[in-house]
């Protein structure tokens, strides 16, 4: 889960996710950084037991009631445990913190069962009173519900029968389960922290997950250790190192010269150029993110009141969709990501083919420059001697605001810009840094951005934040989790509908139908579901596992099975290679072998001679 996904803020993106940058140059990956980011690379000799990961991703906090950026909730997924987890097969519910689970009382009651022996890093034992405290935050101070408090609004309370028991009364039967997707805290570290709303949460890590936060230094290195009591097993490496490069080249380049392990968000270009690539594996997983535009149609507080500096044209909602028509989504598909991916409807993507919005769904409007026209021309946009449309003598003139260190949305706005001059409307592209983007987003400072969210396999969550009660609370941006500003009373009545329908099949219709209506308001206009496209050091590192087993991802995963199983290869030294000193002996050998043959070659020449 992830608010703001530009590229340059994600592979980690993310990252983005999507990530986005030129195919590599023959410039030193290490001189890149310098010059582009600014920032050394974390000091000391690589280990043959630490992975090293490429990232440019935001971070927000570690806190897991607050975070809501890519890359820290990814790693909070290795630092806490959940209730349940969602398998490494195909996402569906398995054993997480409970060991088993039940229900009664038609789905309104679920009971959990703890496993035997589960203890935090610091040695104490995980209970229920953990499991219920984590969830009363979240259903009783609003500052604590920023992330994921949508998954708690149908709690009618939650109790603790005993250590290992946790019962959950829902307000009404519930078809996801009440225990995915929630980190569970350490009650007896987090009630002695006075204001757990602004805790960065970024030392001195209690968890239960499979690696632990060790140390965080902004926009430099991000450094977690094996948690050796991890209930699934201790990882078989000792550390993951994020190295940050705002650079997308220069991570490639840090890939290339062996500084990084694993990159991941490359685009197709850089993809290509890798495949092949001495001691480098590629690989291209089924992602599980959308990536669209995103359009201001009018931020307002959950009260109602209006904020930000969007366009008012774009409240009208013929003007989103002559945007939507305006658009060549298969175009941007074949030539920004060369075909890496398939072509996008609705926020959930393809790689949840039973609940994503099928391509032949009635709402789904073709690509069609005359019909957007034609749409601008019913509305009362006029076009002017300039060729742009207006009304009441103002021009239909949005801002495009464009990561400049990404590769990916300048491409896409590259073809975006003349698209919209064709059907009247000009585009001034602004081009800045992906933290200012995401900040921007938040306080509803734009007309128009690119941005992506990574999507969870059962849809509750996604869909949960385009709720009307899932707006911000002040006019700042804060105090909610919204995915694009969208609100609509049909949508959140079909919203509780599917929640409470067991039926999975009448629940994947209602599912589609709210997709089909948050389609036709155009709140986010969805280019594709591309592929994650990552490449890692084959001679350092092996094992890597995907989610879901079949055609998945390695990063950024619903889950931490990438680097729960990932071992060095036998043979890699501590300095971040092959070992030298079998390098070394190999030569030798091989030299004296040489010599010998020239040896023997000259003696069989002068032997040759006298005959």
């Amino acid at each position: 889960m992830r608010r703001v996904m530009t590229l340059a803020v994600a592979a980690a993106l993310i990252a983005m996710p999507v990530g986005a940058a030129h195919a590599q140059s023959s410039t030193t990956a290490s001189t890149v950084r310098s010059a582009a980011d600014a920032t050394p690379a974390p000091s000391g000799s690589a280990s043959a037991t630490t992975l090293r990961i490429a990232t440019s991703g935001y971070v927000d906090s570690f806190n897991p009631f607050t975070s809501i950026y890519l890359l820290p909730t990814n790693l909070i997924r290795y630092m806490y445990e959940s209730l349940v987890q969602n398998d490494q097969q195909d996402g569906s519910p398995t054993k997480g913190l409970a060991d088993s689970w039940t229900t009664e009382n038609d789905g309104k009651t679920w009971i959990f069962t703890l496993q035997d022996g589960l203890t935090w890093s610091d040695g104490e034992p995980i209970t229920a009173a953990d499991v219920v405290y984590t969830y009363e935050q979240m259903m009783t101070v609003p500052e604590l519900s920023v992330a994921n408090g949508n998954l708690v609004t149908n709690f009618e309370k939650v109790t603790a029968e005993d250590d290992k028991t946790v019962v959950i009364d829902l307000k009404t039967p519930q078809a996801p389960n009440p225990g995915s997707e929630i980190p569970i805290v350490p009650k007896h570290v987090w009630e002695k922290i006075a204001d757990p709303a602004t805790f960065a949460n970024d030392s001195d890590i209690v968890g239960s997950g499979s690696f632990l936060l060790d140390s965080y230094s902004a926009n430099q290195s991000i450094t977690l250790t094996a948690n050796p009591d991890f209930w699934r097993g201790a990882p078989k490496i000792d550390r993951i190192q994020y190295v940050y490069y705002t650079n997308s080249d220069a991570q490639v380049q840090a890939l290339r010269a062996g500084e990084v392990d694993f990159v991941t968000g490359l685009t197709a270009t850089q993809f290509d150029a890798l495949q092949g690539a001495e001691g480098i594996t590629t690989h291209s997983g089924e992602g599980r993110r959308y990536t669209s535009y995103s359009l201001n149609a009018g931020m307002k507080t959950r009260d109602g009141e209006a904020f930000g500096t969007g366009n008012p044209a774009l409240a009208d909602l013929a003007v989103r969709q002559a945007i939507r028509q305006g658009i060549d989504t298969d175009a941007l598909l074949k030539n920004v990501l060369q075909g890496q991916g398939v072509q996008g409807t609705s926020f959930i993507p393809a790689s949840f083919s039973k609940w994503s919005l099928p391509a032949d769904d009635p709402a789904i409007l073709p690509y069609d420059p005359d019909a957007a026209k034609a749409l601008l021309d019913g509305a009362g946009w006029t076009v002017g001697a300039d060729g742009i449309r207006q009304k009441n003598g103002t021009p239909l003139s949005l801002r495009l605001l464009v990561d400049a260190e990404d590769v990916t949305e300048q491409s896409v706005a590259e073809y975006f810009v003349p698209w919209m001059k064709e059907i009247g409307i000009d585009i001034t592209v602004e081009s800045t840094d992906g933290d200012t983007i995401s900040t921007r987003s938040i306080t509803g400072d734009y007309d128009i951005y690119l941005t992506g969210w990574s999507v969870n396999p059962d849809p509750d969550y996604q869909l949960g934040i385009n709720l009307c009660s899932s707006l911000p609370t002040g006019t700042d941006g804060s105090g909610g989790t919204t995915q694009d500003g969208y609100c609509n009373p049909q949508f959140d009545a079909l919203y509780a509908q599917q929640r409470s329908e067991l039926d999975e099949t009448k629940r994947q219709q209602i599912v589609h139908d709210m997709l089909a209506v948050n389609y036709t308001d155009t709140a986010q206009i969805v280019f594709w579901y591309g592929n994650s496209l990552e490449a890692y050091r084959s001679d350092r590192f092996t094992n890597f596992s995907l989610q879901p087993e079949k055609n998945g991802i390695i990063a950024n995963q619903a889950g931490y099975w990438g680097f729960l199983t990932v071992e060095p290869v036998a043979g890699a030294s501590e300095n971040g290679g092959v070992n030298v000193g079998l390098i070394i002996v190999a030569v030798v050998v091989a030299l004296l072998i040489v010599i010998a043959i020239i040896v023997a070659m000259a003696r069989r020449r002068k032997a040759g001679d006298r005959e």
